[in-house]
């Protein structure tokens, strides 16, 4: 598996221990990132991941209400919950991830650690996602 894959991993298992026990995102990291072994650079990236997601949830999470209506957070499986987390920060507010990149990523991750109906879930979420983002930024060029 590729270091970032790697990375993007380790931060949805401390995201999904952190969103089901409630346990410190601090000491829940510290421990995924002894686990998984990771280099530095990786390490900080997972790092990055987990406060990003933590940091912004009261602007990640009505994203996903949006792209996702049918599905109530309170009812969403944790595992895809935390994967479309993890893609909405960064196709929304990490500049240096490419959108391509982001969803193409949380469906491995869907594949890895979700149930057989998550990659789908996941790519149409974030499919829905990817094309309102180049809507709006087609019609805010027009003006």
């Amino acid at each position: 598996m590729k270091a970032r894959r790697r990375a993007r991993a380790a931060a949805l298992q401390a995201l999904y221990e952190v969103d089901l026990a409630a346990h410190d995102p601090s000491v829940v990291l510290r421990q995924r990132l002894v686990d998984c072994d990771l280099g530095d650079n990786s390490a900080e990236f997972a790092r990055h991941l987990v406060q990003g997601v933590l940091g912004n949830l009261p602007q990640i999470d009505p994203i996903i209400e949006e792209i996702a209506p049918e599905w109530p957070l309170s009812q969403m499986s944790p595992v895809d919950k935390n994967i479309l987390r993890i893609a909405i920060f960064e196709m929304t507010l990490d500049p240096d991830i490419p959108i391509k990149v982001a969803i193409n990523e949380a469906v491995e991750l869907a594949k890895l650690f979700g149930s057989d109906s998550s990659r789908r879930f996941v790519n149409g979420a974030l499919g829905t996602l990817a094309g309102q983002r180049m809507l709006k930024e087609g019609h805010s060029e027009g003006k």
